[in-house]
């Protein structure tokens, strides 16, 4: 058995399909899932209904065929396999199945559900990059675990990633910000444009040069920048998150020629860039754009998009694959404009992706939080985290998909009780580091060995449910990477604390009928154990040994 047992179970079902199908026309590839009902077995698929237009047979007569080309194929594995309805095929495995599924698991250890990408590539992931005008608020905190989180996952699943940070410190927002932090070191009011909040007074009494009328305030604006973005890393740092560069957009146009100047030259002799009304457009519309878009304004003046498509063509040649951008709720209009400009650089545009965050709600009661960098009425990061801690943080901010608005319960998430979800997986967790640390070396050198293979007699319903959900998490680390979705681990971690729960009360280790039985528990709750510690990691969530 390799180290996905369920990956076994689907390739038997194949050569079975491909037995009674003879020289037929292959039909669409057959499900293979976890019946809602037990009575229906451990796993069902509908492969027979997908044959029956091919061999223009009735389906159940096609599914008795599958039955037995599935008994030749699992032989002993197969405890049963029975027809259902239309021609549903419903299997349910031996115990020695389970036994070499979790011996599978034990085997595979931290690397369990990992090397399925086919084919692996080169992604980068650029995710929060707000402006470097004010702390990370409480709202980047669902960016940051996001995009953190799926590349921990896609990592995991073989590809290469990188995790990159897009300063914005270049443009009219850090000179507003230099205008605002000059302002309050002079007692004077901050500018309409500028920003408020005690944050922009206390960068102006940590900048020496703050108050100096001799030091221009573009160059006091790029000193407030480099300050916030000490203070930007920090956070992010403990909220355990870090990049393998923050990429400044200021680069972009320094050099001869700049990034931006080339990608444009790039553009240009490509036969994209045309000249209209004094200013510089690119044709996106020739890439599915709704309208054309301006590089370059009347006057000269260069326009964000401009500095994107240099960023895209920076991160190409940097030999990036595939590009992942994190953005947030109001750039859905944005989209469309980036996948144009990224095609008219002679890539497919699906190699850029663009995941849109929905917002994120902080509520206590009945009261919700609002949030205004440039009011400087906000909720930080940093104050989020003093109030909830990281774990918390981070499980709640992932357990909704990232295309779904999010009300964060401060109340749950600080209850130190099973109705709060991290608090209960990481409970199981603690649970299960304490009963191993009871059980004896020798019981436990036991179970490592074969124990969990060789042991006689079947195994009881919650000892099966639990290998099963074990064996899950290689689907479920597929379905994430390829969906982009971080909440399907976040909901596995839940449902697998839960499963072992039930385990846990169902058949005691202590109470085990045997030695064996007791072995096999123990290798049980040890394999459990392993695989959430591996699932919190992803999730940047700590796995405590006591609570």
């Amino acid at each position: 058995m390799s180290n996905d047992p369920v990956s076994d179970l689907r390739a038997a079902l194949d050569r079975a399909v491909a037995s009674v199908r003879g020289g037929h026309a292959a039909a669409a590839p057959p499900s293979l899932e976890r019946p809602k009902r037990a009575a229906q077995g451990e796993f069902a698929t509908n492969a027979a209904m997908l044959l029956a237009p091919a061999l223009a047979e009735p389906p159940r007569e096609i599914a008795q065929r599958l039955c037995d080309a599935l008994q030749d194929e699992l032989g002993a594995n197969l405890a049963a396999v029975t027809v259902a309805g239309p021609g549903f095929v419903n299997l349910t495995l031996a115990s020695s199945w389970h036994r070499g599924a979790l011996g599978a698991v034990l085997a595979a250890g931290d690397r369990f559900g990992a090397g399925g990408a086919a084919p692996p590539e080169r992604i980068l992931v650029e995710f929060v990059s707000a402006n470097p005008t004010g702390p990370v608020v409480a709202a980047s905190g669902r960016h940051a675990a996001f995009g953190d989180t799926l590349a921990r996952i896609l990592s995991h699943y073989g590809h290469t990633v990188g995790r990159e940070y897009y300063v914005n410190d270049f443009g009219s927002q850090v000179l507003h910000l230099g205008a605002s932090v000059r302002a309050r070191a002079l007692g004077e009011p901050v500018p309409e444009e500028g920003y408020q909040g005690d944050y922009v007074a206390k960068i102006a009494a940590a900048l020496p040069d703050a108050a100096n009328p001799s030091v221009p305030v573009s160059d006091l604006s790029q000193q407030a920048v480099t300050h916030l973005l000490e203070e930007i890393r920090a956070t992010l740092h403990r909220y355990r998150v870090d990049y393998d560069r923050f990429f400044s957009e200021r680069s972009l146009h320094e050099g001869s020629p700049s990034g931006v100047e080339a990608a444009i030259a790039e553009l240009t002799e490509a036969g994209h860039v045309y000249e209209h009304d004094g200013a510089v457009w690119l044709r996106t519309t020739d890439f599915g754009d709704d309208k054309d878009r301006v590089l370059y304004r009347t006057g000269g003046d260069h326009t964000y998009f401009a500095s994107d498509i240099a960023y895209m063509q920076s991160k190409r040649d940097r030999g990036w694959e595939r590009q992942i951008l994190v953005l947030g709720a109001d750039h859905h209009g944005y989209v469309p404009r980036l996948r144009a400009a990224f095609a008219s650089l002679g890539e497919a545009p699906d190699r850029l992706e663009a995941l849109i965050m929905q917002l994120v709600h902080l509520v206590e009661g009945d009261e919700r939080a609002k949030m205004s960098k440039r009011r400087g009425e906000f909720v930080t990061l940093d104050d989020l985290l003093d109030e909830i801690g990281i774990d918390a943080t981070r499980y709640f901010m992932l357990q909704s998909s990232h295309d779904r608005t999010l009300d964060l319960n401060l109340d749950l998430a600080r209850a130190q009780s099973n109705d709060n979800p991290v608090y209960y997986i990481q409970y199981a967790h603690a649970r299960i580091h304490s009963v191993l640390g009871r059980v004896g070396p020798d019981t436990l050198a036991g179970a490592r060995a074969a124990g969990w293979v060789d042991a006689p007699g079947e195994l009881e319903a919650s000892e099966r449910e639990l290998i099963l959900k074990l064996c899950g998490l290689p689907e479920e680390i597929a379905e994430a990477s390829l969906r982009r979705a971080p909440h399907r681990i976040a909901a596995y971690a839940l449902g697998l604390a839960q499963q072992f729960t039930a385990f846990y009360r169902d058949c005691p280790i202590a109470g085990a009928p045997s030695e064996e039985g007791r072995a096999f528990r123990v290798a049980l709750a040890s394999a459990t154990g392993g695989v959430l510690r591996l699932v919190l990691e992803m999730l940047g969530v700590s796995a405590p040994t006591s609570m």
